[in-house]
């Protein structure tokens, strides 16, 4: 199952903080197929019936199913710029 780094928790916690106040909202995070590299990534209320619900702290992801089997065996590590630009990296679980 993806893992959070520290910092990927505290992003997530901040971002749907700032973006959606409801006390389920989360980090959706899509891929096209299981074999997926690209991701798409939303703010979303509520994961849908069968996503997978990834929790670390405060921070809720919620992964789709080829999401789910594409990000197994990874970590989700965060960014944030000099500008508060925020960009997800996803890296190899160790």
């Amino acid at each position: 199952m993806l893992t959070l780094t520290d910092t990927a928790t505290t992003v997530v916690e901040e971002i749907v903080r700032r973006n959606d106040e409801t006390e389920r909202a989360g980090l959706r995070i899509e891929a096209e197929n299981p074999d997926a590299t690209d991701f798409g990534v939303s703010i979303v209320p509520l994961p849908k019936p069968r996503d997978a619900i990834v929790e670390q702290g405060n921070a809720r992801v919620y992964l789709d199913e080829s999401a789910t089997t594409a990000l197994d065996d990874k970590t989700l590590d965060a960014r944030v710029d000099e500008d508060g630009r925020v960009a997800f990296d996803i890296l190899p679980q160790v």
